[in-house]
């Protein structure tokens, strides 16, 4: 008898475990129905209430309750159901639920058995958080945004779109901080435009008034980047903004030494020092202003910065020259020969129109010189053009040539190309 009673006791208990056990694989089927219907939640809703009704018995089951198979598919369940819910109070429960639930089956799930619903689960928050913060900031409120991604973030930690998210949201509340961190972290990942964070870090670290790791930055993206042509232009900008042009030159002379043929380098070389003419004139500018009204002799500080410009716009012609000697096809380089060496032009024919009426021979030696000055930029400026029918700034260029010679026919069927360019 005792033996007997043993054997239905064995069996009994071995039976209750199972009906518990069964409770967790209906949960499962049903919410795979779910999942596969989602796309119908007035189709796919039951299954949903069915697996919570099934995890719910297995949570209640003393058997059951703190199994790692229990916890992963009540946090799986408990997800879905706080992404679904239209009440947020019973939302946010669902989702405590749910968050509960995938730390204590991270921890109870030593094998591993588990990790794909707990994966799941984990990205069915995620995902509610990234609705939240697109919300926000659609509704311009960064700071809400911010809190949001970073909250679905800390779930996936490695998804980069949520870590962009964060740092753009970040960077838009004037979250330096957070925003460094996070570009920071994206440019380790696998995301596959780089260079853009590498761009925006750099960015981010100006605005923050970073200088050093602005460069430290700038300099890495361009060491794994080395063709692409806007980090280089960035890297020219932030040496220049941070009053390093003469390193930077001295870096590229030193790849040009190690790469004589490459006419990148001669192009980046003229980039720089175009920056460096372009800066002067923005100086010479703001000097002018500050003079103007004022008596006495002219500030010495305008002459040194006026041929400082002059001085760049012909070294910036000469790599330029340089890289289209490499190839007379290399548009970049036309284009951006063709304006420094009209720049000078420019600036001439602009002075001249601030002489005095009287000043009669002093105006036609300007405007003779300015003509000449055009005229030496009109091959390149007409090349560009061939190279690149379809360009704007080239087309722009060419324009401001036949303006500067006073061509007017030419300069209106130029325009008139320009208006019927394709609108962005």
């Amino acid at each position: 008898m005792k033996i007997r009673l043993l054997t239905a006791f064995f069996a009994f208990s071995v039976l209750s475990a199972f009906a518990q056990q069964r409770a967790i694989d209906d949960a499962k089927d049903n919410y795979s129905k779910y999942d596969v219907a989602r796309g119908n939640q007035l189709l796919a809703k039951p299954f949903l209430l069915n697996a919570k009704a099934s995890i719910d018995k297995a949570a209640a089951n003393a058997k059951t309750a703190t199994s790692p198979a229990m916890y992963a598919t009540q946090a799986m369940v408990y997800a879905s159901l706080a992404a679904v819910e239209t009440d947020a109070t019973v939302a946010a429960t669902e989702y405590a639920t749910a968050s509960d639930a995938i730390k204590k089956a991270q921890a109870a799930d030593t094998k591993n058995e588990n990790a794909n619903l707990i994966l799941h689960a984990s990205r069915e928050l995620a995902q509610i958080q990234l609705d939240k913060g697109v919300k926000a900031f659609q509704a311009k409120n960064f700071d809400d945004a911010y809190k949001a991604f970073d909250a679905g973030r800390q779930i996936v930690p490695e998804d980069t779109l949520l870590i962009l998210y964060t740092a753009i949201s970040a960077s838009n509340a004037k979250n330096y901080s957070g925003a460094i961190t996070n570009y920071s972290k994206l440019v380790t990942t696998n995301y596959s435009k780089k260079s853009d964070v590498y761009n925006d870090l750099t960015t981010i670290y100006l605005f923050n008034k970073d200088t050093t790791n602005a460069l430290k930055t700038i300099a890495e993206a361009t060491s794994k980047f080395p063709n692409n042509t806007e980090l280089r232009k960035r890297e020219i900008e932030v040496n220049l903004q941070a009053g390093q042009q003469g390193d930077l030159i001295n870096k590229i002379e030193a790849a040009i030494k190690g790469d004589p043929n490459n006419k990148t380098l001669y192009y980046y070389e003229g980039l720089t020092f175009s920056q460096t003419a372009e800066s002067a004139g923005t100086a010479v500018k703001k000097l002018q202003k500050a003079a103007k009204g004022t008596k006495g002799a002219p500030d010495p500080q305008i002459a040194k910065m006026q041929q400082t410009r002059i001085d760049s716009y012909n070294k910036a012609a000469d790599q330029y020259k340089k890289a289209v000697a490499l190839d007379p096809n290399y548009f970049e380089a036309v284009l951006n020969l063709g304006y420094v060496t009209m720049a000078p032009a420019i600036d001439t024919y602009n002075d001249a129109q601030l002489l005095p009426v009287t000043a009669t021979k002093a105006y036609d030696a300007a405007m003779a010189k300015a003509k000449a000055q055009f005229e030496l930029a009109k091959p390149y400026l007409l090349k560009a053009v061939e190279l690149n029918p379809q360009s704007s700034d080239a087309l722009t260029n060419l324009k401001s040539y036949y303006m500067g010679t006073r061509d007017d026919a030419n300069a209106n069927a130029t325009q008139k190309k320009i208006d019927a360019l394709p609108k962005n």
